[in-house]
C-alpha cells in the first residue's frame, strides 16, 4: 500500500490500530498508555513528513517511527523494560480468537487483536468500549460521546481510567479462552462504529465509508472465527443491508435521503443479497438476540421494493421483541419501533407514544425529527416547523441538517 491508495488522513487511521498493537505485543499490556502515546507521537510526524517525501512502505515507517518513539518516552520516564522479555513477546504468535472446534483458525489482524485486548473483562463495559473506540476505530472523543450521547468529559475521563486499568493489569496479549467473556464489549465496539460510520458525528462526510469497511471486515473475522455464534452472524448481517442502502442515502447536494424516500434499485444489491441470505441462514434454531432481530428488520426492509410494501406489522413486531430483550434499556429502539408504530396504527398513535418516549428521555436525537415527519403527515404544518427547527439546532451532522432544513422551507413555502 502506498500513500497515493487513499487519503493521507484514511490511510493513518487504518494503520494506527496495527501500529498501535504491534507495539503492544512487544511491550506488554502493562505499557498500553506509553504505546499509544508512542503511536500518536508517530502519526504526527507522518502528518508532517509523508506531503513532501512518502514513504514506499507506510506501516514499516510508522512501526519504525512508534518504537523510537516508545523507546525515547521509556527513557525519559525511566520505565525501561526488561530486553529479554521484550524480545520474548515480540517473538509471540498472535493468538486467534476463538475456543473448541473454532480454534483452528488463526486471526493475524493485528486491528482485531487490539480489539480484544481493549475489552479486557477486568474494564467496565463503558471502559471497555470507550477505549476501544479510541485505540482501534479512531474515533476522536467527541465522536464516541456523540455514539452514546454522553459530555465529552465523561468519555475522555472513562479512556484515561482505562487505560490506566489497562497498565496495572499487565500481563499476556489474548487467549483464546478470553474470546467468551470479551465477545460482548467486541460486538458493542464494532456496533459503535457502524453507528458513526452510518450518520457521521459532524457530516464530513455525512457517512464514514472506511470507518463501515473496517467494521464490516473485523466483523467478518469475528464470524469466521465464530461461525456459530448467533449475534456474531447478526451482526455481520445488519451491517452489510445497513451498508447496501450507501449509494442511495445522499442526494446530488449532499443532503440526505431517507428510508422512504430512497430509490432502492440504487442499493448495492450484493450486499443486500449476502445480507439476507446470512439472516435465513442464522434464524432457524436461535435465540432472538438483538444484533440479529435488527438485522431481521433491515432484511424485511431490504426485500421489499419500496415502503407501502414493506411489512410493517412483521418489523413493529419484531421491534416489540426487540425492546423486551434489551429491557427497554435503549430509547433509540423505542423511537425506532415508534416510526413502524405509526405504518401499522397511523400517525396519532405513534405521536401518543413519542410524547411518552420524550418524557422519560428529553432530548433524544432524532425524537424531533420523527415528531416533525409525524406532525406534517397530520397537516399539523405549524407545530411541524417548530419541531424541524428544533431538529435542524439539534444534529452536528451537516447533511443531516441540511436535509431537515429543506423540509422546513418546503413546509413554509406550502403554507405562505
Amino acid at each position: 500500500m502506498t500513500p497515493g491508495a487513499t487519503e493521507g488522513g484514511d490511510l493513518l487511521r487504518d494503520l494506527a490500530p496495527q501500529v498501535l498493537a504491534r507495539l503492544v505485543r512487544t511491550h506488554g499490556t502493562g505499557q498500553f498508555d506509553v504505546c499509544e502515546d508512542a503511536v500518536q507521537d508517530a502519526l504526527l510526524a507522518a502528518h508532517g513528513q509523508w506531503p513532501a517525501d512518502p514513504p514506499s512502505d507506510p506501516l514499516a515507517w510508522l512501526v519504525t517511527a512508534a518504537r523510537r518513539r516508545y523507546v525515547d518516552r521509556i527513557r525519559s520516564d525511566s520505565r525501561r523494560r526488561d530486553r529479554e522479555a521484550r524480545e520474548a513477546l515480540l517473538s509471540a504468535p498472535l493468538h486467534p480468537l476463538a475456543t473448541g472446534a473454532d480454534a483452528g483458525l488463526s486471526l493475524a489482524d493485528d486491528s482485531l487483536l487490539l480489539l480484544q485486548l481493549c475489552c479486557h473483562p477486568a474494564l467496565p463495559r463503558p471502559a471497555q468500549v470507550a477505549l476501544t473506540l479510541r485505540a482501534v476505530a479512531g474515533l476522536t472523543t467527541a465522536q464516541i460521546a456523540n455514539v452514546h450521547q454522553l459530555p465529552e468529559t465523561t468519555v475522555a475521563q472513562r479512556i484515561t481510567r482505562a487505560k490506566r486499568r489497562l497498565a496495572e493489569l499487565g500481563g499476556d496479549l489474548p487467549r483464546p479462552r478470553d474470546a467468551a467473556e470479551r465477545l460482548g464489549p467486541v460486538l458493542d465496539v464494532l456496533y459503535a462504529m457502524l453507528t458513526e460510520a452510518h450518520l457521521t458525528t459532524d457530516g464530513t462526510p455525512a457517512r464514514d465509508t472506511d470507518l463501515a469497511a473496517e467494521a464490516i471486515h473485523l466483523a467478518r473475522l469475528l464470524h469466521q472465527a465464530l461461525p456459530g455464534d448467533p449475534e456474531v452472524a447478526g451482526l455481520l448481517a445488519l451491517m452489510l443491508l445497513t451498508e447496501s442502502r450507501g449509494p442511495a442515502r445522499q442526494a446530488d447536494d449532499g443532503s440526505l435521503i431517507p428510508l422512504d424516500e430512497q430509490d432502492r434499485t440504487r442499493w448495492d444489491q450484493s450486499l443486500a443479497h449476502e445480507g439476507i441470505a446470512l439472516v435465513e441462514a442464522t434464524v432457524p434454531g436461535a435465540a432472538p438476540g438483538p444484533y440479529l432481530l435488527q438485522a431481521c428488520i433491515a432484511a424485511l426492509h431490504a426485500e421489499a421494493t419500496d415502503t407501502a410494501s414493506t411489512d410493517w406489522t412483521e418489523i413493529l413486531a419484531l421491534y416489540q421483541v426487540l425492546e423486551v430483550v434489551t429491557g427497554r434499556q435503549n430509547p433509540t429502539i423505542t423511537l425506532n419501533r415508534i416510526v413502524a408504530e405509526a405504518q401499522v396504527h397511523g400517525d396519532g398513535s405513534a405521536l401518543g407514544s413519542l410524547d411518552l418516549l420524550e418524557q422519560a428521555h428529553p432530548g433524544l436525537p432524532r425524537l424531533d425529527a420523527v415528531r416533525a415527519h409525524l406532525l406534517e403527515r397530520l397537516g399539523r404544518n405549524a407545530a411541524a416547523a417548530d419541531a424541524y427547527r428544533r431538529a435542524a439546532r439539534a444534529t452536528r451532522n451537516l447533511a443531516e441538517q441540511q436535509y431537515l432544513q429543506q423540509r422546513l422551507r418546503r413546509l413554509t413555502q406550502a403554507s405562505a
